[in-house]
This record gives structure tokens, sequence and C-alpha cells, in this order.
């Protein structure tokens, strides 16, 4: 039987210190590539989630549930709320200036989120030990102070940038060398710890 890694941090995990050059505390964050159909401004159908930087290791964001995100009649498809949350705690990793890929997440759903509804979500660090990050988030309805729609946790795993430009296709890697601007978080400063 093989252990399941778990989004809880270990005993020895302390929450990391904001890096020096991560997005001040109430800009947006921006998307990691502008093809993403998580956060993507360019992507036609994606969920375009945007964020905001805490004044710690936390952010907010807001998803506007759209009729193109229903699953059952009039509600919110639970897979496309998980996505929100994988987007959301995925851009904690800009407080960190660290690329990370998703090994973890767990997402409870406490109400259904309706059609049209603003789901207002709030993410934070909660420990790091070595490349793991350990976060949670909640989603609220109506306000950020609303009820808790959705709960979810997750570990992500710290990688040096290598993992992504040697996995995607080459006429991907070809297409973002022509056109640099779509990735956003590769600049000459962004600090990578294997």
């Amino acid at each position: 039987m093989s252990r399941v890694a778990s989004t809880t941090p270990p005993r020895e995990a302390v929450v990391p210190e904001r890096h020096p050059l991560a997005p001040a505390p109430g800009t947006q964050i921006p998307s990691h590539y502008a093809n993403c159909f998580g956060c993507g401004d360019l992507h036609p159908t994606g969920l375009h989630l945007v964020a905001q930087a805490g004044e710690g290791q936390n952010i907010t964001a807001i998803f506007t549930v759209t009729d193109k995100h229903q699953g059952a009649p009039g509600l919110a498809h639970g897979g496309l709320l998980t996505l929100a949350f994988d987007e959301a705690l995925g851009k904690l990793m800009w407080l960190l200036r660290a690329p990370a890929v998703t090994a973890r997440l767990e997402t409870d759903f406490m109400l259904p989120v309706p059609v049209g509804a603003n789901l207002y979500i709030t993410a934070e660090i909660t420990g790091q030990s070595g490349r793991k990050v350990y976060a949670q988030a909640q989603g609220h309805l109506e306000s950020y102070e609303g009820p808790v729609a959705v709960r979810a946790s997750s570990l992500y795993v710290i990688v040096p940038m290598s993992h992504f430009l040697e996995k995607a296709p080459k006429e991907f890697i070809d297409h973002i060398r022509e056109n640099p601007k779509l990735l956003a978080f590769v600049d000459p400063d962004f600090e990578i710890n294997p």
C-alpha cells in the first residue's frame, strides 16, 4: 500500500517568510500563464480568476459563477469549484516566488453554490517543510464574512522552472519563446528553491 500525501503540515513545518519581491499587499497577483484555464486572461472559456495579495501569507479572490460553470441545473459544477480553489491556492506561490505543482487537493462542499453567485475565497499558507508547501482556503457566499460554501486544503511541491519547460511539447515552448509575455513568472529575479 502506498502512502497518501497529507494536506496537514507536519509538526516541523513552519509558515515561511513572505518573499521581499512578492506582490505588495492589496495588489493583483498576475496570471502565471496567459492561456491558463484557471487564471489566464487570454483563455477564451477559462475561469479568469483574479486574486489580490494579502498582508501576510494569504490572498483573496472572487469567483463569479456563470451558466458556463453549472453542473446541476442552476448550480456550480463541483469540479469547476475545485479548479477555482486550485488556482486560488496556487496563487499563494507568488508570495514565496517559487514555482510549484499541486501534489494533493482536498475539497469539501458545504453548501450549493448557485449560478450568478460570487464565491469570496480566502487562502493562506499553513506551513512549509522543505519543498512541500501546505495551504488552506475557504469560499464564502455573499461576502468574505458570509456562509462557508466550500473548504479546501492542499499540498504543493516547489519544483525548478525546468520542470515546466522540459515537459511541455516543443511547439508550445517555441510559441512561448516567440511570445515571452505569456509567462508572467519567468523573470530574471524569480528565485527557484529546489
